[in-house]
């Protein structure tokens, strides 16, 4: 008993009723007055078992996950899930990338970014006073090269690229040597400049560049991008109205649920919304990024820090992709896309940054 009333007291309100909020505009951004809200009611359910993950996650002391095999284990499972869900997984969208169960779906993807985060704070901690080695920006790209190598396999590249994302992001709070992380980057790039010259085939060069410029074909490849640029404008400054947004509820604009999500609220909400929306994510970001800042440990900072990164990583990735400056990768957007795995993942990745900030207190 003492140890809940220590936890509930240990919550940071301001960061769980922001995620919470964001998830409740999500929710009415699945509305609709024109037809069935299939993916509001299940939204619904996923947000409480969210919120119930998200207290449970803040309860444990994380300390034992700067030693021993806890964090290796975790990155292991998760490794093992997305090698399984490539022979046995289900096909949605052109791609196998989740287990459907009789309630539910889970896609491994989402709880490997939450592992990949795990592991590299581990990684770095105890390499921390070394970390200007340039071995270790090798070693560290191992640990999400094979994450981004099974992903592809899929394949679902908008997770491969936030896994990268979340790689380059803990890499350079490090402390890694610019200069090691320079040479790295060119190495990188010659060897894709060397792909694209003797690797690749024509139709494959089509594909990569129809993938970086979707406006080239907005009748085909990049007609969904088309239509979230449409839905962003429509909504000027005080949006359609919640439920009234033609784009997406006339389903002009595809997927509108989980990877424009953010096209469909902005068309319903206007700029004033958006700010609001961004206003949120600003203040999930600063509690995260604070507890971070006060921690007593490596190991705990690396990790809040790979938690923000990760936030920011899938919130600029899919705004960029829904007003067209990004390409289009089927990336959903922190706490209002549609769908369960996500969602828990994000309100569990909240409470282990609140059971950091709960053992510092304490300590």
């Amino acid at each position: 008993m003492r140890l809940l009333r220590s936890s509930f007291f240990s919550i940071d309100w301001a960061l769980a009723f922001s995620a919470l909020l964001l998830a409740l505009l999500g929710l009415a951004t699945m509305y609709s007055y024109l037809g069935e809200n299939s993916f509001f009611e299940r939204q619904a359910v996923w947000i409480v078992f969210a919120c119930v993950g998200m207290l449970a996650a803040s309860v444990p002391d994380y300390r034992f996950l700067r030693a021993g095999s806890a964090a290796l284990f975790i990155y292991t499972v998760c490794v093992a899930m997305l090698v399984v869900v490539l022979f046995f997984g289900d096909v949605a969208l052109g791609a196998q990338s989740r287990f459907n169960f009789v309630f539910f779906s889970l896609q491994p993807a989402d709880p490997a970014k939450l592992a990949l985060i795990i592991v590299l704070a581990k990684y770095f901690a105890k390499r921390h006073v070394e970390i200007a080695h340039l071995r270790h920006i090798f070693v560290s790209g191992l640990y999400a090269g094979a994450l981004c190598a099974l992903l592809f396999f899929q394949p679902d590249f908008g997770s491969a690229l936030i896994v990268g994302g979340i790689w380059l992001g803990m890499l350079l709070v490090s402390g890694i040597s610019l200069r090691h992380l320079a040479l790295f980057g060119l190495l990188c790039t010659l060897s894709f400049g060397l792909l694209w010259s003797v690797g690749l085939r024509e139709y494959q060069k089509e594909r990569i560049v129809t993938f970086l410029d979707p406006f080239a074909d907005t009748a085909g490849a990049g007609y969904n991008a088309y239509q979230s640029t449409i839905a962003v404008g429509s909504g000027q400054f005080f949006g359609t109205g919640v439920g009234f947004g033609t784009q997406s509820k006339l389903q002009f604009l595809p997927e509108y649920e989980t990877d424009f999500i953010f096209a469909a609220f902005a068309e319903e909400w206007g700029t004033v919304g958006v700010a609001v929306l961004f206003a949120l994510f600003g203040v999930v970001i600063w509690r995260v990024l604070s507890v971070a800042l006060h921690s007593a440990g490596n190991y705990e900072r690396f990790f809040c820090a790979g938690v923000a990164i990760f936030f920011i990583s899938h919130f600029f990735v899919h705004v960029g992709m829904n007003i067209g400056l990004l390409p289009v990768t089927g990336t959903t957007i922190p706490f209002l896309s549609y769908g369960g795995s996500h969602l828990v993942v994000e309100f569990v990745a909240l409470g282990m940054v609140m059971g950091i900030r709960k053992a510092r207190a304490v300590s």
